[in-house]
């Protein structure tokens, strides 16, 4: 009998170096061409952090999920799992420009996936690049991946620029696009 997972609540919080394991299976897990521009990862695996990808950067999501059997019963594997991460750090070492902070990856688990996981980090870096005295973020992705822009427009992030054909994958160019809004209140 297979089960499903039920997503019971989502707290966000600063990453810990204890969850680089969690982390790493979970940056492995959800790689896809949709918005990755590095090749699969491959074994033996580099460490999720390192000098530039620091445990402070990140946020994670956990939620209390719940197992259940096809007929709806609790299976009791039920428990806290990392749904998802968000990477938030400011795009240059600039004094100039340190008012902007950047998202510079977003994952959530495919079991967790339509459940608001992605919402809820994107409104947590935003909460957190806020209290940090940004008044800007931005990100980039693909052009091709419309699920997240369509996510991140909900949210109000906006096309700033467009690089047209910036990456060559899979046999065809694909735009880099910066989407960003402001963090006044």
């Amino acid at each position: 009998m297979s089960a499903t997972t039920t997503l019971h609540s989502v707290s966000v919080r600063p990453a810990l170096s204890a969850d680089e394991e969690a982390l790493g299976e979970l940056d492995r897990s959800t790689w896809s061409t949709l918005h990755a521009v590095m090749p699969r990862p491959q074994p033996p695996y580099d460490p999720f952090f390192d000098e530039r990808h620091r445990p402070g950067d990140f946020l994670v999501a956990e939620a209390v999920t719940e197992a259940v059997t096809e007929s709806g019963a609790p299976d009791g594997s039920g428990g806290t799992r990392i749904a998802g991460y968000i990477r938030l750090v400011p795009p240059t070492p600039l004094a100039c420009n340190a008012h902007v902070r950047q998202i510079q990856g977003l994952a959530v688990a495919a079991w967790a996936r339509g459940a608001g996981v992605g919402r809820t980090l994107l409104r947590a870096a935003c909460a957190e690049a806020r209290r940090q005295g940004a008044n800007r973020i931005t990100l980039r992705v693909l052009g091709h991946n419309t699920p997240a822009r369509a996510l991140y427009a909900s949210e109000g992030f906006a096309v700033e620029g467009v690089l047209s054909g910036e990456f060559f994958l899979h046999g065809r160019y694909v735009d880099d696009v910066l989407m960003g809004r402001s963090l006044a209140p």
